[in-house]
């Protein structure tokens, strides 16, 4: 009854890669396997991985899981880690759907009943980061993310630190002491400079700070921890709880693993429970789209650890197409107070508007990342 028969995979605007997986006996799952800039080559993944899930019962979704991350020499990375997110979300969504339950309900059962958001604010002056503030407060959100800075010198100057400051007292500014802004340092920063504004930010209580160093350079993210009394965070490219354990251990307060990068709702799960016993909190990134949104949600239903989850309605990435756009019904996925009330449908808890997406997938997309070098030429952190 669960067999796997067909996997899918579209190709829609602004930059999501949707995977659509289907039974023999019609049950549809969506997953969505976004990878930023690398969708493509994703799509190339999840074709291969498909190999090992046609004419198998979907509902081994542990075994898939172990199957799909394990079963070849090569393990890990963005690429593999992406195309086993969007199956395994599509597996629990089909899950879902076969026992008529939301997927929270087969992760233990709900631990809260609704979730906190928080949305991405731009601008590049003060005065801009006001009426995007603003305008998300007036959306009814209590928690704003920001962007620290674009392009950062390796050693600051004065007036780059001084315009990071400034940024930041505006929103601070707007949102008055009830609400929260999140300070993206987006892994531009050097250690040096991320330890020079640190202390310069604390005065405006930012709810964490992001990302202060690159992933790759995770071994120095201890330090930094020590040179602030501000939460820090980090995680949206770290894709395993291997790569997460040494920025527990390093003292982060707040874990950011991305559900359609990091190995899908199975993986975040056990990232979540090894989070817990280093009392952290989980705040999963997702800049995506509504599949994913969905996903991250349906964990954060049943995880004691869960702070608030990120969603990207009005993002400025969202170019040809909106978070909601490819719902059949945008309600389960709106937010009143600042909060999203607990999905109830069964699966994932949303439909997806399949006509919208095979036509959006004949139209594709080309999404890649921003690209920033230094007045001298040299390439920027991105």
């Amino acid at each position: 009854m669960t067999t796997i028969a067909r996997v899918e995979t579209f190709l829609v605007a602004p930059r999501w890669l949707f995977v659509r997986v289907e039974t023999e006996s019609g049950i549809v799952g969506w997953g969505e396997a976004t990878c930023e800039g690398r969708s493509e080559t994703v799509r190339t993944a999840v074709e291969q991985l498909s190999e090992l899930l046609i004419g198998r019962d979907a509902l081994r979704i542990e075994d898939h899981w172990q199957v799909m991350t394990k079963g070849s020499f090569y393990r890990g990375g963005p690429i593999l880690a992406s195309a086993v997110a969007g199956l395994d979300q599509a597996l629990w969504d089909i899950a879902g759907k076969r026992y008529g339950a939301p997927v929270h309900q087969l992760l233990g059962g709900p631990v809260r009943d609704r979730i906190r958001v928080y949305g991405w604010v731009g601008g590049d002056e003060p005065s801009e980061v006001r009426d995007h503030i603003a305008a998300r407060v007036e959306s009814g959100l209590t928690a704003v993310k920001m962007n620290a800075s674009g392009r950062m010198s390796p050693l600051a100057s004065v007036a780059e630190l001084d315009e990071v400051v400034a940024r930041v007292a505006a929103a601070r500014e707007v949102l008055g002491d009830h609400r929260d802004v999140a300070v993206d340092f987006h892994g531009r920063f050097t250690l040096a400079n991320a330890r020079r504004v640190a202390p310069l930010l604390e005065p405006f209580r930012p709810f964490f700070l992001e990302e202060p160093v690159v992933p790759e350079n995770s071994h120095l993210i201890g330090e930094f921890v020590r040179s602030t009394t501000t939460p820090v965070s980090t995680g949206e490219r770290l894709y395993n709880r291997q790569e997460f354990l040494p920025v527990l251990q390093a003292g982060i307060a707040v874990a950011q693993p991305d559900l359609s990068h990091a190995g899908g709702i199975t993986e975040v799960r056990k990232i979540a429970a090894l989070a817990e016993t280093y009392d952290v909190q989980l705040a999963p990134h997702c800049p995506l789209g509504p599949i994913a949104l969905a996903a991250c949600l349906q964990v954060g239903f049943a995880t004691p650890n869960y702070l608030i989850q990120e969603q990207s309605i009005g993002i400025h990435y969202n170019l040809g197409a909106e978070v909601l756009d490819y719902c059949v019904d945008q309600q389960p996925l709106t937010f009143v107070d600042g909060y999203v009330q607990r999905l109830t449908a069964p699966g994932l808890g949303i439909e997806i508007d399949e006509q919208a997406v095979r036509a959006a997938d004949k139209r594709g997309h080309a999404w890649r990342s921003p690209m920033f070098r230094h007045p001298d030429g040299s390439y920027a952190e991105w």
